[in-house]
């Protein structure tokens, strides 16, 4: 995530550049740096420096660190020959390169050549294998044709290899989620929530899973990481408030007829509501009344 003072100096030296000043070299460096994708920026001013012989002499070896930055930008901006051309220099520079290597399969992934790319990406992981961004570009590709099924194992066979890798968890639970596969998206939350106990985002995500899977059980325990996420946000989640307030409905719901250690206490519930209207009155006072409303027609709680 990119801090408050370094946005400030990028659009400091975005700014001086826009206006034929500043370091352009510079600005370059710390786009890249921050990893933030001003495309047509990087494009427009990155072109300008190869094309300036004196300019670019100036940058020793860093002018190949400029050709692959601009060869990203132009397939950002769709302009794939002066991307290919990009490719070209260096491939003749770097023939036996794997980062060169990946830029020619995704400069096939911006044509839609789908096939090519594959090929281009299996190849270079029989010589390295052990590379995660190829992986995560095959994934990609299967991704990009709709292809679910095939980006679900790509994420399991990669997984199996970089465990660690809590993004690709977050990923294949979000396209577990798209194909109603609400136990797999479980699992894929439980892990995170290992590894990242006091996220969250984790435990929200997780306790939308659960209810939406259903059952008194889930519900009970919905409610539960629902309620961690109200207290690592200082009680300030909105959508976890109204978790807590829609578990504890439920859960009453399926737990009547039982006997009364299966039905739920109303307290928590009541809390969240209770919350959930202060936070409005602090923020959208004129939104209460609905508030309210919503609330008791749920018969949550009792205000």
């Amino acid at each position: 995530m990119v801090g408050v003072a370094e946005e400030a100096e990028l659009n400091r030296l975005e700014l001086q550049v826009e206006n034929g000043g500043g370091n352009v070299w510079e600005y370059l460096c710390l786009v890249k740096k921050l990893k933030i994708r001003r495309s047509k920026n990087v494009l427009r001013h990155g072109l300008a420096l190869l094309g300036d012989s004196k300019g670019r002499s100036k940058l020793g070896g860093d002018v190949w660190t400029l050709y692959e930055q601009v060869a990203i930008a132009a397939m950002d901006c769709w302009s794939l020959e002066i991307a290919k051309d990009c490719i070209q220099t260096l491939m003749k520079k770097f023939p036996e390169s794997i980062r060169v290597g990946r830029l020619e399969g995704m400069w096939f992934e911006a044509k839609g050549s789908w096939a090519q790319a594959d090929k281009v990406y299996s190849g270079l992981l029989e010589e390295h294998p052990l590379d995660q961004q190829i992986h995560k570009r095959k994934i990609a590709i299967a991704k990009a044709q709709g292809k679910l099924l095939e980006a679900v194992e790509g994420l399991n066979k990669y997984l199996d290899i970089f465990m660690a890798d809590h993004d690709a968890w977050r990923e294949l639970a979000d396209i577990y989620i798209s194909l109603q596969m609400y136990k797999q998206a479980a699992f894929c939350f439980e892990e995170l929530i290992l590894a990242q106990p006091s996220n969250p985002l984790f435990h929200l995500s997780y306790a939308e899973v659960l209810y939406t899977l259903g059952g008194l059980e889930n519900l009970k325990l919905s409610k539960k990481y629902y309620a961690a996420a109200v207290d690592f946000t200082g009680g300030r989640n909105t959508r976890a408030l109204y978790g807590v307030c829609l578990c504890g409905v439920a859960i009453n719901q399926l737990a009547k007829g039982r006997s009364r250690e299966e039905k739920e206490s109303s307290e928590l519930p009541s809390l969240a509501a209770a919350a959930l209207v202060k936070d409005y009155k602090q923020r959208s006072a004129e939104k209460v009344p609905l508030v309210m409303s919503v609330l008791e027609q749920m018969k949550a709680i009792s205000l």
